[in-house]
């Protein structure tokens, strides 16, 4: 058994030997400590303890052995497993989980407030903000750059995290003046942004005709997967395991929409 403090990119050849990673413990540790810790100050629902629970396990699940290290510095596959379950999974859940006043406290506490709502209160620059950061965390040089190291392969993980805020506060933000005003504008904005130019990374790593990561094309193999498979089915994860996850956003949006709008006709014929 081996530890490391986080997952990096490696030359050895891939086993099923355990390793640990002392880092990602204390990281899921103390979002769970500081999460119970102020959940004694004020009410918090149960099901609101179990969404956030339910997306610190995700992301444990998405940092942690086997999938950490296999999409550190083995698959590009894996790697983008990651990459849904922080931004599609792991955030949303978080979000549901956090109760308004629990946001604003952490927000304030960090002085994040003001630039939250300045990106947030913008549909346009929110959708850029996170195409931009969504495009430059996959580009080649970033990910055989940062998954170098240690420290590199944390600050990506971090990145993906809040590329998951931009895309799912102004949708899901507990706080009202962060969301978008209507369902209509949360449904077109979500369409929209996870649509257009995420296309792009997506298409490239399912159609290239040639590797454009070092990292995984120079890994030893895994699953007697070549690079350019391993690649093709990175675009595939990108492209199709994003859709049911928005579909279902914006289907649930869609309903309580029209579930809100029918209320002042039922109210009109009740009068």
């Amino acid at each position: 058994m081996n530890w490391s403090w986080w997952c990096t990119s490696s030359l050895q050849t891939w086993t099923w030997e355990i390793t640990l990673y002392p880092g990602v413990w204390i990281l899921i540790a103390g979002l769970l400590f500081t999460y119970f810790r102020m959940a004694r100050a004020k009410s918090v629902t149960t099901s609101q303890k179990l969404y956030f629970v339910a997306g610190v396990l995700t992301l444990w699940v998405a940092s942690d052995w086997p999938l950490g290290p296999l999409g550190a510095g083995y698959l590009a596959s894996a790697h983008m497993t990651q990459f849904v379950l922080y931004a599609f999974v792991a955030v949303p859940l978080l979000l549901r989980g956090t109760p308004e006043w629990m946001l604003r406290r952490v927000l304030a506490r960090l002085r994040l407030y003001r630039i939250t709502k300045l990106i947030s209160g913008s549909l346009l620059v929110s959708g850029i903000a996170y195409n931009v950061l969504l495009v430059a965390s996959h580009a080649p040089i970033t990910v055989d750059s940062l998954r170098a190291s240690q420290f590199g392969s944390f600050a990506m993980d971090m990145v993906w995290i809040l590329i998951g805020l931009l895309l799912w506060i102004p949708v899901i933000s507990p706080i009202p003046e962060l969301r978008a005003k209507n369902y209509l504008n949360r449904i077109l904005y979500l369409f929209i942004t996870t649509s257009v130019i995420a296309v792009i990374p997506a298409s490239a790593l399912t159609f290239g005709d040639f590797p454009l990561y070092t990292t995984y094309e120079l890994a030893p193999r895994v699953f007697d997967l070549n690079a350019l498979e391993d690649q093709q089915i990175a675009g595939l994860i990108m492209k199709v395991a994003t859709i049911p996850l928005t579909w279902l956003a914006i289907a649930i949006m869609w309903f309580r929409w029209a579930k809100q709008e029918g209320v002042p006709t039922t109210q009109k014929v009740d009068n």
